[in-house]
């Protein structure tokens, strides 16, 4: 084939592609660097767009982070409401007793006040351990 019938049948190609520009001519590596430049580009467009769209999941207001410190948060809390709970059925088992009767309040006088009745007599036993230590079990 010689030149003139190469340079007709690159005219005629370029003609058929209408948005196609030429430059010159082209070297015979650029199309490749061209062509590999595009393909990469693709390659960081869906990396960024993979990227953009795990940052919700991760770090975002419902993320997986924040589950998981709330979770932490839950269970905390759960565990301070089921002591409260415990403590809070002890004080009502204590306030029936103080309204159903007088002993529950006679022995919470005695224990916590010291209170002894007026025809009763108060004993003090100490330990030899304790007396020769110095400490009483008050």
């Amino acid at each position: 084939m010689t030149r003139q019938a190469t340079l007709g049948a690159m005219r005629s190609a370029s003609a058929a592609k209408p948005g196609l520009i030429k430059f010159g001519a082209a070297k015979p590596g650029a199309t490749d660097f061209v062509a590999r430049v595009r393909s990469q580009g693709l390659t960081w467009a869906l990396a960024a767009a993979v990227v953009l769209l795990q940052y919700p999941l991760w770090l975002g207001e419902g993320g997986w982070l924040s589950v998981r410190d709330r979770a932490h948060k839950v269970a905390t809390q759960q565990v301070l409401n089921q002591r409260l709970q415990t403590r809070n059925a002890g004080l009502l088992a204590e306030l029936g007793d103080l309204k159903q009767g007088r002993d529950a309040i006679e022995e919470r006088a005695r224990n916590e006040l010291g209170m002894i009745a007026p025809d009763e007599w108060f004993v003090r036993v100490v330990s030899a351990h304790s007396a020769q230590s110095g400490t009483t079990n008050e």
